[in-house]
């Protein structure tokens, strides 16, 4: 019945820190849409921005920040991410290490965005 996922809500409690993390540090791009809603484009998907206290309905039953664990995939080589990441200052809570992905392995770094989401950068190994 499923065959992909189209976007999901991030809830946040510093709206401008979270654009800026996934915008400006993860290259993601802002779009603007519907009465003043905010999301953060990516390939074929989105994520819906949602400020803590300000959610949009319906919303899930409890929308917390920092409840999110995502994995996005890289469409560069995690090395060339992990040198832009540290020159920006980012702090790299594990990896990278290897995982097991939705269609096979991966090697991964993490990290927090301002939220403390689990943020997990990956790129697919044969």
């Amino acid at each position: 019945m499923i065959r992909s996922l189209d976007h999901l809500v991030l809830t946040t409690v510093d709206e401008a820190a979270c654009i800026a993390f996934y915008v400006d540090l993860l290259g993601m791009r802002l779009e603007r849409f519907g009465e003043g809603r905010k999301a953060l484009r990516f390939g074929d998907q989105k994520i819906n921005i949602h400020v803590k206290g300000q959610e949009y309905e319906p919303k899930a039953h409890l929308p917390v920040p920092g409840a999110l664990d995502l994995c996005f995939l890289l469409e560069v080589p995690l090395e060339d991410a992990l040198a832009t990441l540290r020159k920006n200052g980012a702090q790299i809570v594990d990896g990278p290490v290897l995982r097991s992905g939705a269609t096979g392995r991966l090697r991964s770094i993490y990290l927090r965005d301002p939220d403390l989401n689990l943020v997990e950068l990956s790129e697919r190994v044969s």
